[in-house]
């Protein structure tokens, strides 16, 4: 008498497991309007759903993990479209109007082709990265970049009109990148980016999707999405990471950026040659001093408070260290301090940026993301996984 019952549990089931997915729906039309927008691109930034509208202007992105995201539509001829959606067990439904954009003319920038390379090598190596992963990752069209460098500055700047795309054969994916902003500031070495990325599966063999699936895996394990997901279940200590409080002084032999900027720039227009380099030889000190972790470790509910339901705010005062016990890292960095004591793990040190910052169930910083050194912050595309990559051995939590 249980066969029958047994064949029902077996249809549901995959209903079942949908049903703890999100859905998102929605129509695409010219703004003031009901004229629907055929064949814009529409995806939640940084993960690996998307898709395109119909010729009714109609799209459905389904399967999506709970979390908070930031949804994009672009097309050609409008203004980029984004929202920020908290996607939970009940649909989402969206009427969205697209702006025109106004035709403007970017400004001329007349460089030589040695410049334009010399820049587009300075941006690659930041932008994709140089370990071993980066070997396998191809930037597909990089003459839409516009690149500029500040001389006086030591600033290089980038964007993009329209979609980066970078093949990653690394990890298997086609990453398609809105890249609104990207600078390299070679005094203070602070690198920043910002902009809207989709991830598509690569096509390959058993055999390359085998190989693709353990890199992931060694990509995510120890990342910061790792930590923070660990962080909100409280699972991240026997995930193999220690958290202390840390302190620190600045190094008074080095001045501020902003000193050694003025300084270098004043002698280079003087041509004191001697003085200009010396500036430039201060700022490879390290920026800081007297550096001591404080004893014990930290628990969770000394660092983490739920803001509300999915979401939960990180606070500290100065600066965490964090130690990842399961990956080595032996990469010289002058200003990561490292104890004589401890082996050389991978080690992340965050700096706030407010008196809390946010993340989301995925572990993505949502609001005032603290300032990152060490591991976490050389890690660069060649090593990135969507956000709603979901690791073997790990429960997910939602």
């Amino acid at each position: 008498m249980r066969f029958p019952w047994l064949i029902l549990a077996f249809i549901f089931i995959p209903f079942i497991t949908q049903a703890q997915d999100g859905l998102i729906v929605g129509k695409v039309v010219q703004e003031g309007t009901t004229k629907p927008i055929p064949r814009a691109s529409v995806f939640l930034g940084n993960s690996s759903v998307g898709s395109a509208t119909g010729e009714d202007g109609t799209f459905t992105l389904s399967g999506v993990r709970l979390g908070q995201y930031t949804l994009v539509v672009k097309v050609l001829g409008y203004e980029d479209y984004t929202k920020t959606v908290l996607v939970g067990r009940e649909p989402i439904r969206l009427n969205i109007e697209m702006v025109q954009k106004p035709m403007m003319l970017r400004e001329v920038v007349i460089s030589s082709e040695a410049d334009w390379r010399k820049n587009y090598e300075a941006f690659r190596k930041e932008f994709i990265g140089v370990d071993q992963n980066a070997k396998y990752c191809t930037i597909m069209n990089p003459r839409i970049l516009n690149l500029t460098y500040n001389q006086t500055k030591q600033l290089l700047h980038a964007d993009a009109d329209e979609f980066l795309i970078v093949e990653n054969k690394a990890l298997g994916y086609r990453i398609k990148f809105l890249l609104n902003d990207f600078n390299i500031d070679k005094i203070s070495g602070i690198i920043s980016r910002s902009g809207q990325r989709v991830f598509e599966e690569l096509p390959g063999t058993e055999a390359q999707k085998k190989l693709w699936h353990q890199r992931r895996e060694e990509a995510y394990y120890g990342s910061a999405m790792h930590f923070y997901r660990s962080l909100y279940t409280d699972t991240y200590k026997q995930q193999g990471f220690i958290v202390y409080r840390f302190r620190r002084t600045l190094n008074p032999l080095r001045p501020s950026d902003d000193v050694i900027r003025q300084k270098y720039k004043m002698f280079r227009e003087l041509k004191r040659v001697d003085s200009a380099n010396y500036y430039a030889t201060l700022s490879t000190y390290s920026k800081y001093a007297n550096e001591n972790l404080m004893q014990p470790p930290l628990d969770q509910f000394e660092i983490l408070n739920t803001y509300s339901p999915g979401i939960f705010s990180l606070h500290f005062i100065n600066f965490l260290y964090i130690v990842y016990t399961k990956k080595m890292d032996d990469t010289p960095d002058r200003d990561l301090y490292r104890p004589i004591t401890q082996a050389n793990y991978a080690v992340s040190v965050l700096t706030p940026t407010a008196p809390f910052a946010l993340f989301d169930m995925n572990g993505i910083m949502l609001q005032d993301p603290p300032l990152t050194e060490g591991a976490w912050a050389r890690n660069r595309l060649s090593d990135e996984l969507p956000v709603d990559y979901v690791p073997d051995h790990v429960p997910d939590p939602r």
